[in-house]
């Protein structure tokens, strides 16, 4: 990605009286939420619920500018076989990729999570940009409280 088209994401994804739709539940948390309401989670249920959101066209061309999506989602196609991706920028998104692998306990550090998913992650965010990921979120956890964040942690 070079600089002009990294700014261009840059300005479109702040727009103002827009948004970022964060689409990237795992599976096990989209199925929580599918299970509270008595909906079975299954890739066709998770991929109809998705494109359900990401069709809502009004929604998307007013209000979001991007939708960061989940490693499932990324490689889903629509129930019409249209790539997700695709139908996120049809609608005036910019697809994004969460691109961390979750939480694990901090050995040695009771109480603290660290963030995995450094390994791999260049050749993870080159096959992502392949599937259309224009830009990507990496979530960390830091816990505050009393003797938190320890050195270590941090």
């Amino acid at each position: 990605m070079n600089l002009a088209e990294l700014n261009k994401v840059a300005g479109a994804m702040v727009a103002p009286g827009r948004g970022i739709l964060a689409a990237d539940e795992s599976s096990g948390t989209i199925k929580k939420r599918f299970d509270a309401i008595g909906a079975e989670s299954t890739a066709d249920s998770r991929r109809d619920y998705r494109e359900f959101l990401f069709r809502s066209s009004e929604a998307m061309s007013k209000y979001i500018s991007g939708v960061i999506l989940y490693d499932e989602t990324i490689r889903q196609n629509a129930k019409d076989g249209t790539p997700l991706v695709k139908v996120i920028e049809a609608a005036g998104a910019i697809p994004g990729i969460k691109v961390d692998k979750g939480t694990t306990p901090l050995p040695f550090c009771p109480g603290e999570l660290i963030t995995e998913g450094l390994d791999g992650l260049g050749q993870r965010l080159a096959e992502y940009r392949g599937l259309g990921a224009r830009f990507a979120k990496w979530r960390a956890v830091i816990d505050i409280g009393p003797g938190i964040p320890s050195y270590a942690a941090l």
